[in-house]
C-alpha cells in the first residue's frame, strides 16, 4: 500500500502564504501522479493542483492559476504545494492523493490513496 502524509497547513491572513507538504512512503512505485484537492464545509471535494511524478508536467484548477505552484521531489518522495496570494475562498481542508492513471486528474473519483488532509484557513 501507499501512505501519504500532508502537513503545513494552518492559519493566514488574506494574501499570505502557506507551503503544504505531502510525504509518500510504502509502495510508492504504484502511482504515476500526485495531486492536492480541498474540500470545504459543504461543498464537494475539487481538485486544484496535479503533478506528473517521472516528467514533472503539472495541472491546475482555474481558480488557483498563477498563485498556486506544485512541486515534487523524488528522492524524498514529497509533493508541494506552494500557496501564494491566498483568499478567504481558500479555506479548506486539504487533501494530498495518489493515482497510476487518470483521464481526469484533477477529478477524485479514480484516485487510490489519499491522506488525512491538513486544514488551511485565510482570513479576510
Amino acid at each position: 500500500q501507499v501512505q501519504l502524509v500532508e502537513s503545513g497547513g494552518g492559519s493566514v491572513q488574506a494574501g499570505g502564504s502557506l507551503r503544504l507538504s505531502c510525504r509518500a512512503s510504502g509502495y510508492t512505485w504504484r502511482y504515476n501522479y500526485m495531486s492536492w484537492f480541498r474540500q470545504a464545509p459543504g461543498k464537494e471535494r475539487e481538485g486544484v493542483a496535479a503533478i506528473q511524478i517521472g516528467g514533472g508536467i503539472t495541472y491546475y484548477s482555474d481558480s488557483v492559476k498563477g498563485r498556486f505552484t506544485i512541486s515534487r521531489d523524488n528522492a524524498k518522495n514529497t509533493v508541494y504545494l506552494q500557496m501564494d496570494n491566498l483568499k478567504p475562498e481558500d479555506t479548506a481542508l486539504y487533501y494530498c492523493a495518489a493515482v497510476s492513471y487518470s483521464r481526469y486528474l484533477l477529478a477524485p473519483h479514480d484516485y487510490n490513496y489519499w491522506g488525512q488532509g491538513t486544514q488551511v484557513t485565510v482570513s479576510s
